[in-house]
């Protein structure tokens, strides 16, 4: 399978740069993956396509306002570090820029609050930073770093928690799991009060999220690694819908890799944590979910493969297509899909 088969034209205009005044007024395509039937609708329409006994999984994982932008110590040149992951005690893998700029020891302020020094250098922009500060990180992080919006949105976010899902709850993630921007707290009742099972796990979403595929033969794409967790009640929740030929959606890409993940890993779902680099693309055998709530997705990305696994590609860049035909809005802030 080839890069280039995964590709579309999308006109600029149509990346969504800031979120819709009400989360759940956004457009929703429902997508038939056996027919490739479309509707077109609102998204707070989703209850209507969901029956009693379903099951919907959330990915609540909380981005962190991870994005900082410093100077060098010693010669003062502005330097942006991006905390992708904490993998020990204050010890954090960043993405850097300029990396060329940056050197073992050399030490970057923020602010009076918070340094970080240069530990390690690796691939990509890649280092390897200690945090030092004093007093509690995620609330010096809360005053001084940025949402890490991803490089196509060039507007300013004026509200940090419109990158957030207003489930989120396990800090962790260096990107948001933007499926899940579209629901309410209203519309997550009302969906309750329906009869639909709503359960969440969790996997933080890493460096991935930025990295493009570079290879034209997509099988030698090195996918990238991230940490997820289920717990017991939710793993009782899913074996139990499963047993019964219930239907469980997953929101979000994300949570379809760590219900996937699983599902292959154990023939059931069951109380785990771990790191998952599954790499979904036509061909791959869906043993986990029945249908996925998802935006719409970057050409020649490992998304877009995932879903045109779910249904096939064709069905997937012909909705695409129908998508860009009525104005739907692209990406992170963009509008959803429902395939089923």
């Amino acid at each position: 399978m080839n890069l280039s088969e995964f590709d579309y034209n999308l006109p600029a205009e149509l990346i969504a740069q800031t979120p819709l005044k009400k989360r759940d007024e956004s457009k929703l395509m429902i997508l038939d993956k056996q027919n490739g039937d479309i509707k077109h609708q609102t998204f707070k329409d989703i209850i209507d396509y969901l029956n009693p006994g379903d099951v919907l999984v959330l990915n609540d994982t909380k981005v962190i306002p991870a994005r900082l932008i410093g100077e060098k110590e010693d010669t003062q040149a502005i330097i942006e570090l991006l905390l992708l992951k904490e993998e020990s005690d204050n010890i954090w893998e960043c993405l850097s820029r300029p990396a060329k700029r940056l050197k073992i020891g050399t030490i970057v302020k923020f602010g009076d609050k918070l340094k970080a020094e240069v530990i390690e250098k690796l691939d990509e922009g890649i280092v390897r930073v200690k945090l030092i500060y004093e007093g509690i990180l995620m609330e010096i992080l809360d005053e001084l770093g940025q949402m890490p919006l991803p490089p196509y949105i060039h507007e300013k976010l004026d509200d940090k928690n419109r990158y957030q899902t207003v489930y989120a709850k396990n800090i962790g993630s260096a990107a948001a799991p933007t499926a899940g921007l579209h629901f309410t707290e209203e519309l997550l009742s009302k969906i309750k009060a329906k009869g639909i099972e709503i359960v969440f796990v969790t996997l933080h979403v890493g460096l991935g999220t930025f990295r493009p595929v570079e290879v034209e033969n997509i099988l030698e794409h090195h996918m990238h690694s991230e940490y997820y967790e289920m717990n017991e009640e939710v793993a009782n929740i899913l074996n139990k819908a499963q047993k019964e030929g219930r239907k469980i959606y997953a929101v979000g890409t994300t949570s379809t890799r760590v219900l996937e993940t699983i599902r292959h890993k154990y023939s059931e779902f069951k109380a785990c944590k771990g790191n998952t680099d599954i790499f979904i693309y036509p061909g791959f055998e869906f043993l986990a979910i029945n249908g996925l709530i998802t935006n719409f997705h970057l050409p020649k990305s490992t998304l877009l493969m995932l879903v045109s696994a779910l249904a096939t590609k064709e069905i997937i860049l012909n909705a695409y297509n129908e998508a860009i035909k009525n104005n739907y809005r692209f990406f992170s802030f963009g509008d959803a899909m429902f395939i089923k």
